[in-house]
């Protein structure tokens, strides 16, 4: 309650929010990128603590991190099942490891004994329970029993399996509230579809975060909005689920205009009137006790102040320019990645927006990794947009690019090291190899047009996942590439600045290609390319979401 939060360089980021999740609701939270909606979730859970205001909770907690899906430290799969597992599971699981690893190293009496008692502990707190229910989430995610499992690296797993992992054992589990920062980021359309249906069958108190307008629909009985503001944001919440929201929020819009209106019509006839009877009191010592009776009602009239204003929406707006290049902009002849897809033969043509589509794991971001090293035989033409370095992709065949074609490479778990420690000024002031720098002024103006001036002092690691993808694209936009190649670029944007995307790619002078999961996003595409479950890579006439998972030993 009256939640508020300040950023260590003294900007308010939360002021008063208040609102309650109640049991059994699923309630949505939106809001732009940086409003501070993870920073709220890390509030609840207790990782950060509020400045001001209070947070109560009730019930086990369930929580998925917004690092899920892109873990890539050394982590087992039991390191992760354990971390979600209740408080008294999780800490005797931690003990035995230790244990074990104790004993492994010097394998004495006394650690033979306490790994012992570890095993006692262990089954006293139901851990042997537990590892069945982590044997059923294992067998419907990886296909291979919890024994076998336990000890592989989490990082091995792509984005999507680290999800569905995280959301079959919460799902699965005994916490009756669950907080999800983003569950939805890198899963295909079946396990959205899985989620969705899982989410709302399992009768669990939910508080989400999700920029998947379709899923937001299926899942959210209400709406809760961070609404930005000098002062940090505030919330509203709409009581009814997504699909009514953006009725009722513009109702609330043009409510909040029309008091507004009423009040400053208002306060101009009191102003009015205290002139008026100014004047008449200088002559008539009778309207003075009705020149201070007005005096009082318009000071109290402006200390109660105005009723809530507009609040401003986002408005970004994204000029990718691109440039002509060859009729045949990519051209793949025999093509096969290593031990992912068979080989396939595919054109695509300048000026075409290709959908690529399948299931998770099935070799898409490593085709588009592919072509963002210029393919298989690159000129100096074909050198990415920016300084990337990109990781080789083992293949046979050829993947080819077409005179003029640059590529500019998108990927959501991208790490930039390069632009770490520095801030956005300086990044856009300096350039790059590939990227002329800009003045301040220009720098200035270009992060404005992605509402990224306010946070243009800012280090690039600390802005929020949507700053960053947004700011990605901003150095696509200023790379001067022609080929676009995007892997799940809608993932961490907000809904303002995912529509700014598409206008964006409308008016691209060039090709586009991109990985997605995003059902409304890809209603934009020309052609659908899809890698099928059969290990083969086939175009289809609309988008196909049914793909299951590619059959290949795990």
């Amino acid at each position: 309650m009256g939640v508020g939060y300040v950023l260590p360089d003294g900007r308010p980021l939360l002021d008063d929010v208040t609102f309650r999740v109640g049991d059994g609701a699923r309630v949505a939270l939106v809001g732009p990128n940086g409003v501070g909606k993870s920073t709220l979730l890390r509030i609840v859970t207790g990782d950060e603590q509020p400045h001001a205001g209070s947070v109560a909770r009730s019930g086990g907690l369930g929580v998925m991190r917004q690092d899920v899906g892109r873990i890539d430290d050394d982590r087992s799969v039991r390191d992760l099942l354990a971390s979600l597992a209740p408080a008294a599971v999780r800490d005797t699981a931690a003990e035995l490891a230790a244990a074990e690893l104790a004993m492994m190293q010097v394998d004495d009496e006394p650690a033979q004994l306490r790994y012992a008692q570890a095993l006692v502990d262990w089954a006293d707190v139901g851990g042997y329970e537990a590892e069945a229910g982590w044997d059923q989430v294992t067998d419907a995610v990886l296909s291979v029993p919890f024994e076998r499992a336990q000890y592989r690296e989490v990082r091995t797993l792509s984005g999507g399996e680290q999800k569905r992992l995280v959301l079959e054992a919460l799902l699965r589990g005994p916490d009756e509230v669950l907080l999800l920062d983003e569950p939805d980021n890198a899963l295909d359309v079946p396990t959205k579809r899985w989620l969705e249906e899982r989410l709302v069958a399992a009768g669990k108190t939910v508080l989400l975060v999700s920029h998947d307008r379709e899923l937001l629909s299926r899942v959210a009985t209400h709406v809760a909005t961070l609404e930005p503001s000098p002062a940090g944001a505030s919330v509203w919440v709409h009581g009814g689920s997504f699909t009514t929201y953006h009725e009722a929020r513009e109702e609330r819009m043009s409510r909040a205009d029309e008091l507004l209106r009423r009040w400053e019509e208002e306060h101009a006839k009191l102003r009015t009137l205290v002139t008026t009877l100014k004047q008449k009191a200088a002559y008539n010592d009778g309207m003075s006790s009705r020149y201070q009776a007005a005096q009082t009602r318009l000071r109290k009239f402006e200390e109660a102040g105005p009723p809530a204003v507009r609040v401003r929406e986002q408005s970004v707006t994204m000029r990718l320019r691109g440039g002509r290049t060859a009729k045949r902009a990519v051209v793949a002849r025999h093509l096969e990645l290593t031990g992912l897809m068979e080989p396939f033969d595919l054109e695509v043509f300048y000026g075409e927006r290709v959908a690529v589509l399948g299931s998770n794991g099935s070799g898409k971001s490593h085709f588009l990794r592919l072509l963002a090293r210029g393919g298989s035989d690159p000129g100096p033409e074909h050198e990415p947009a920016d300084d990337a370095v990109v990781e080789p992709v083992a293949h046979t065949g050829t993947v080819v690019l077409g005179s003029r074609v640059r590529p500019g490479w998108f990927a959501q778990n991208r790490t930039h090291l390069d632009l770490e420690g520095r801030t956005l000024l300086d990044i856009l002031h300096r350039g790059d190899g590939r990227r002329a720098g800009l003045g301040r002024e220009q720098a200035s103006r270009a992060l404005d047009r992605y509402e990224l001036v306010a946070q243009a002092e800012q280090r690039y690691e600390t802005l929020s996942g949507g700053q960053q993808a947004r700011f990605q694209i901003l150095l696509l936009e200023l790379g001067g590439a022609t080929l676009l190649l995007l892997d799940e670029p809608t993932d961490n944007l907000d809904l303002h600045s995912a529509e700014a995307l598409e206008d964006g790619l409308a008016a691209f002078d060039g090709t586009v290609l991109a990985v997605t999961h995003d059902r409304w996003f890809t209603r934009t595409f020309d052609r659908y390319l899809v890698f099928g479950a059969d290990g083969r890579v086939r175009e289809t006439p609309t988008a196909v979401w049914d793909e299951g998972r590619v059959d290949r030993v795990r």
